[in-house]
């Protein structure tokens, strides 16, 4: 799978266990540049259960520039049922803002793309805030193509649990 890349600037690796405190951490300053700290409830529990638990449902890398973390991208498997195939959705991806606009989190992307093209996916996908401007010039850089004709919808809490409460 190639679980380890070196450039001469970034190292990208599949996080490990021992990396459930660091990842935490970045999604928290995640949070905080997009404005949304006060939705992060997710422990260091949760972290570890999902990504290395019984059943794990995500993975996660990590970019180290100097052997210090800099970055992160936390993905899954999704389908496609007109492909017939899986994909992979970039749940996040994260460049602390000292070290944006050298390329790294571009690196950390294609790390992920060629996962996905390595794991036989049919499609790369990911959702960006409309305000980030900064991020979706670099997605048009790169050829990604925004999909205007559909829209996000999401369930959670007290809306998600009436729904699963019908009969």
């Amino acid at each position: 799978m190639g679980d380890f890349v070196t450039t001469p600037n970034l190292n990208i690796r599949q996080a490990t266990e021992n990396d459930v405190p660091t990842i935490l951490s970045l999604i928290r300053e995640l949070a905080e540049y997009e404005h949304r700290s006060h939705e992060v409830v997710a422990t260091e529990g949760d972290i570890r259960e999902s990504l290395f638990g019984n059943h794990p449902v995500a993975e996660a890398l990590i970019g180290e520039h100097g052997g210090v973390p800099i970055s992160f991208a936390l993905f899954f498997y999704n389908f496609s049922t007109f492909l017939g195939r899986p994909g992979i959705y970039l749940e996040d991806i994260y460049v602390k803002p000292e070290h944006r606009g050298k390329g790294f989190g571009r690196k950390l992307l294609a790390h992920v793309a060629r996962l996905a093209r390595g794991r036989n996916c049919g499609r790369l996908e990911w959702a960006v805030l409309k305000w980030n401007e900064p991020a979706i010039r670099a997605y048009e850089k790169i050829n990604a193509v925004p999909m205007h004709e559909w829209t996000v919808y999401r369930l959670t809490g007290k809306a998600l649990d009436k729904l699963a409460d019908e009969n």
